[in-house]
């Protein structure tokens, strides 16, 4: 029975090894993250910034036959990482793109209209698109709704919708997704509170970079003493910097955070491999462990993406978020430890095995991600 249960679990290593090696560089390449910016205009007005990935917005705004002018005009641009050919393509077919957001991107009865150029910025080393609208508004309780993505594309699993706004007295954020496309301005602090800890869970669920790194922590430890040691560090680190970081306190470009969550997940596995006969519970692992931990909070902030002045009912949003995703890493860690623990003390040669086959490809994988990050794939 042993024997079977270390041939699944080096079976299950080398499977997600594969999908893992054929997925796109980025941390959270399964999803994507709109980010809308709601403000009051002049009367009767309201203006919102909304900001899309880019290659994701132009295979959904084009027809669906590749020979769209849009697609065929945006897609070498994209390539090529010409932002300037990519924001040309957008305008230069700026009434179908706008069509294809204000059908899935709404406030209650009124009407957008295009406030300038489509421009460009950067998300976490992603391409995204600024698209600016003026909306007439005709009454004062605004209920947004937002459905932009996934369409036709398929690889997206999801799309969560960042909302930030200052309106009618009222400011705030709240986050929204398939499962919860609408919201109104002034909604009750549990359905704040209850949005943004399921998006924290989510986030860590599908954030497959920061998943390997408590993998590469719990195949690293002996004990129990060893994972509630490492957790508790990468915990503290990490919710220090996210919480700093979306207060807009700190800032550090993706193009610098990412690769470095992609090397410390390669670092965490390895040292695994290394000390594999040792105990672990050593400063040098845990000083490594907390280093790490801060990256990976401001890789937490910067997906969450909320620009919005400080009040208690941010901050509060923010450690709820964070609850999210220690709930998450908590079940991570008491799903596989024990399972792994078991393993090694019933069948010592079979555990190292798995712990070798975990920790190996962990680590090869850490490379890979930190290389294409690093020269920009």
């Amino acid at each position: 029975m042993l024997r079977r249960i270390s041939v699944i679990a080096l079976g299950v290593a080398a499977t997600a090894f594969s999908l893992l090696n054929a997925q796109p560089a980025l941390a959270h390449g399964f999803s994507s993250t709109v980010y809308a910016d709601i403000t009051a205009g002049d009367e009767g007005h309201v203006r919102t910034k909304l900001e899309l990935e880019y290659d994701l917005f132009l295979v959904s705004a084009a027809d669906t036959q590749r020979d769209d002018p849009l697609f065929r005009s945006g897609t070498p641009a994209f390539e090529a990482g010409d932002t300037n050919g990519m924001a040309a393509a957008l305008n230069a077919h700026a009434d179908n793109a706008v069509r294809y957001v204000t059908e899935r991107f709404t406030i209650d009865a009124c009407t957008a209209t295009r406030a300038g150029d489509f421009t460009m910025t950067e998300r976490e080393g992603v391409p995204y698109t600024v698209l600016n609208l003026d909306w007439n508004c005709p009454g004062d309780n605004h209920e947004i709704r937002a459905e932009l993505f996934p369409d036709s594309e398929g690889y997206i699993k999801d799309v969560k919708t960042i909302v930030t706004y200052d309106l009618g007295g009222a400011s705030g954020s709240a986050a929204l997704d398939r499962n919860h496309t609408e919201f109104s301005i002034g909604q009750t602090w549990y359905e704040r509170f209850g949005e943004f800890f399921l998006l924290g869970a989510e986030h860590l669920l599908f954030g497959i970079d920061h998943i390997l790194f408590v993998l590469a922590l719990i195949a690293g430890s002996r004990r129990l003493k060893e994972i509630v040691l490492a957790a508790t560090s990468f915990t503290v680190a990490h919710s220090v910097t996210f919480v700093l970081a979306a207060l807009g306190l700190v800032d550090v470009p993706a193009k610098v955070v990412e690769p470095v969550i992609a090397l410390s997940i390669a670092v965490v596995a390895a040292w695994g491999l290394w000390k594999r006969n040792e105990e672990s519970t050593g400063w040098g692992r845990l000083a490594v462990v907390f280093g790490f931990g801060l990256v990976h909070g401001l890789g937490f902030a910067g997906a969450l993406g909320i620009d919005e002045a400080w009040s208690w009912t941010l901050l509060w949003s923010l450690v709820v978020f964070n609850v999210g995703i220690e709930v998450v890493q908590l079940s991570i860690i008491a799903v596989v430890c024990p399972l792994l623990m078991l393993l090694r003390r019933r069948a010592p040669r079979a555990g190292r095995r798995a712990t070798v086959a975990i920790s190996a490809g962990v680590s090869v994988m850490g490379l890979v991600w930190f290389v294409q990050r690093l020269v920009g794939a």
